[in-house]
Formats: C-alpha cells, structure tokens, sequence
C-alpha cells in the first residue's frame, strides 16, 4: 500500500526545491508524476516556484470544491497512469481535499507527498495542515534557520517592510507588500512584543 506523506516546514525550507527534486527523481526512473496546487495560490500562477529560482509547471490547479479523488481516477484514464503524486501549497487544501488524498494513497496505491506550511504568520494551525498531522502515514520537518542561526519554526508576515499580527490567514507572499519571514520562537515573540509596544525581555 501506498502512504500520504507530509513534509513541512517554515517558509525557506525549501519545501519547492525539494518537491522537483523527488519529481526529477521518479523522471529519471521514466516514472509518471503530476503536480497538484490549490487554486487559491496565485503565487507563480500555474508553477511551483522555488526561492533559488528554479520553477516547474503544475499539471492540476485545485478549486476547492473538486473531489480530488475522482480528478485523479479521470486523469488516469485520460492522460497516463501516475507513479505519484507531488502537492505544493498543502496548507491550503480543506480537509475533505486532504481525505481524498489519502484515498488515493491507500484504495489507487499512489503515492501522495504533500508539502506545506503547519502554521500561519499568527501561529495557527492551517485546515489542511492540520488534518495532514493527524491522518498522514508519514510526517517530515524540513528545516530552515531564523536570521539568528537558531531553527526557524514561525512564519511571520511582514507588510512594507513591518511585522504585522493580525489579518486574514490567507495572504500570498510577494503580493500587495506582503513577504514573510522565517523566525525562532524567541525572535518571532520579540517582534510581536515589539509591535504591541511592550518593553524588556
């Protein structure tokens, strides 16, 4: 049987890179892959973009209400069989989506590695992030550093420049002044300190 996977990590993990990296790999075997986003990331339009440049186009663009399970069966049959599965952006597929992938991990025997952030710039847990945690048969952490050099475990938003706090989960990095950051626990709650106007430690 076929298991869902979970990779995840703060932003600059290099969740992207090593996503075509297992695509390039199973190719090079003469192996079938698709490449599977959620609809609701504009970021790079239809590719996964990686923060060294590289990009790669994406076979399936997601809208929320699809049943992910009957797009592969007609895929299969309408294009070629796949091999596996690679999911860019996995925080932002809601959880029926998620389900569906790990239907098709064990009932299509396919393999399904989903990539993706576990928390938003406010340390929340994202839908499908969430439910990957519970139901995934496999977890990995990629790891990245906070400008201090301890690991980075937060993703903080930044609007013009200055860390911001609130707002709405969903926000596309690179789109209206909106970029993140990778931070440690310490340096994310400094900043947030910082901003509510706290001072000390």
């Amino acid at each position: 049987m076929a298991k869902l996977y979970f990779r995840y990590g703060a932003m600059n993990c290099g969740k992207s890179t090593n996503l075509m990296q297992v695509a390039y790999n199973y190719e090079e075997r003469g192996m079938k892959v698709i490449i599977i986003k959620p609809l609701i990331d504009t970021k790079g339009g239809n590719q996964v973009v990686s923060r060294l440049g590289i990009t790669r186009d994406v076979d399936l663009l997601l809208e929320r209400e699809k049943n992910v399970y009957d797009v592969v069966e007609k895929w299969n049959e309408e294009n070629w069989k796949i091999d596996c599965i690679l999911v860019d952006e996995a925080q932002f597929f809601p959880k029926h989506q998620i389900d569906e992938f790990f239907e098709i991990a064990v009932k299509m025997n396919i393999p399904v590695i989903c990539y993706g952030l576990r928390t938003d710039f406010q340390m929340v847990g994202f839908e499908g992030s969430e439910r990957l945690l519970l139901i995934a048969h496999s977890i990995e952490e990629l790891k990245t550093i906070c400008s201090c050099g301890k690991k980075a475990i937060c993703n903080a938003r930044k609007v013009n420049g200055k860390y911001i706090f609130e707002g709405e989960q969903v926000a596309i990095d690179r789109e209206n002044n909106i970029e993140y950051e990778s931070l440690c626990g310490e340096c994310y709650i400094r900043e947030k300190m910082h901003r509510a106007g706290f001072k000390g430690h």
